[in-house]
């Protein structure tokens, strides 16, 4: 039933009526049902308490990394590695299931061994795995795409995107990409000139087709949003090489919108209607373009504006709440609001928290969770910056808070490594 809900509600407008009731019933993979990192909760409280609302859980186990959460059938479901509830010494990654209302450890599912590449805190999972009816299907640094039961965690089928498929990596970070599914289709992205995405059969990972962007620079961060446009679906997603669109049916590239190189390509875009909005990173800056039918079966791509500098977001993510786009200003931990159709800036501000913030939004609210574990509540108002509430995440980690935090079942959950706390944010 999820992957029918998972695919509607994709193609419909984020924060539209419509989509209010598919996406209230799961948060299933990374930004939410529609990607959009926006929750359809309402009734939530538009102010905190001194200290933050109400913590109603901590749940342990889920070790190092960045991955966000899926929650979906009443399971909380993430990556992580060197997990506090493993055997002594036992530091390997593990896809890992909680109960939503105990956070008692399910099943754990090894994956292999952690991605220890690179500074300290860049190292570790940093997927966020999809849930989709009986199955969930994750995929870890390396590349290695999981298949398992939702159920036990048991293995059903897995791939490797650069053995099996020859893809690559734009960066020296691993993969981050969650897969997205459609219908009986999983699509992910290798990365590359060879395989720069694929569609498989989720049921039993056989290929069903690759498409190719000729000289893709490989594989960014960002995972895919569906998008409709005259009757085309097409798949929409950024790489090393910038923005593209990829029909749905064949594999066929529709179009593609480059950049020049940059560090890192991580945001995932945002789509909204015709209009696509992607950003990147260290100093690079967003765009808006408008997808166009052009002619049978076929779609190209218009510029609104060009990659405007101000609109850079390295990794924590940028929400769209009405006609106005919220995000860090790259990874400075200073949040900005601008106008979705102009690019022109509203407002830059400070918050409590340091360093960088990861986004998502609810009931006319932004949800900031900072570098340092500061948890912000600001109002999605274009007039000004309103921060109506902070608190900072209990203990103390020596590696930053980059995850992304999650809006359902009344709850704000955040994840701080090994541990995933749960917040009462329901208005009484």
């Amino acid at each position: 039933m999820f992957s029918t809900l998972f695919v509607a509600a994709a193609l419909l407008l984020p924060n539209s009526p419509t989509s209010n009731l598919a996406a209230a019933k799961s948060w299933p993979t990374f930004r939410g049902v529609d990607r959009s990192g926006v929750s359809q909760e309402t009734g939530l409280l538009q102010k905190w308490p001194e200290g933050g609302p109400k913590l109603a859980l901590e749940i342990v186990g889920a070790g190092r990394g960045y991955s966000s959460l899926a929650i979906a059938d009443g399971r909380i479901i993430t990556l992580g590695d060197g997990l506090s509830t493993a055997a002594e010494g036992d530091l390997d990654e593990y896809l890992v299931a909680f109960d939503q209302k105990t956070g008692k450890t399910l099943w754990k599912l090894k994956t292999g061994a952690p991605w220890d590449s690179g500074n300290p805190t860049w190292q570790s999972s940093r997927s966020t795995p999809t849930i989709d009816g009986n199955r969930v299907y994750a995929l870890t640094a390396f590349g290695d795409l999981y298949c398992a039961d939702v159920v036990t965690g048991k293995q059903i089928w897995k791939k490797n995107l650069k053995d099996d498929f020859s893809g690559k990596k734009a960066d020296g970070w691993g993969y981050s990409e969650s897969p997205t599914i459609d219908g009986d289709r999983l699509i992910v992205t290798p990365g590359g000139d060879k395989s720069t995405m694929v569609a498989l059969d989720k049921k039993t990972g056989k290929l069903i087709w690759t498409a190719v962007r000729p000289e893709d620079r490989g594989a960014g961060h960002a995972s895919i949003v569906v998008s409709e446009i005259g009757g085309v679906r097409v798949y929409v997603q950024t790489t090393g090489s910038g923005a593209l669109g990829v029909r749905a049916s064949d594999g066929k590239l529709m179009w593609s919108y480059e950049i020049e190189k940059t560090t890192a390509v991580i945001p995932t875009p945002i789509v909204r209607g015709d209009l696509v909005f992607f950003a990147a990173g260290y100093k690079r800056g967003a765009a808006l373009l408008k997808q166009v039918p052009a002619g049978k079966g076929e779609v190209k791509v218009d510029e609104i504006y060009p990659i405007n500098k101000e609109l850079a977001n390295k990794h924590g993510g940028i929400v769209l709440v009405g006609d106005y786009l919220y995000g860090d200003s790259d990874d400075q931990g200073i949040p900005f609001c601008a106008d979705l159709m102009t690019g022109e800036i509203k407002w830059k501000g400070r918050i409590s928290g340091k360093k960088s913030v990861a986004v998502c939004a609810a009931d006319g609210c932004l949800y900031l969770h900072s570098d340092d574990g500061t948890v912000s509540l600001v109002k999605a108002d274009p007039k000004e910056l309103q921060e109506v509430g902070t608190f900072k995440t209990p203990g103390e980690s020596d590696r930053p808070g980059w995850m992304h935090p999650v809006v359902f079942d009344g709850k704000l959950w955040v994840r701080e490594q090994d541990k995933i706390f749960c917040y009462d944010v329901k208005a009484k």
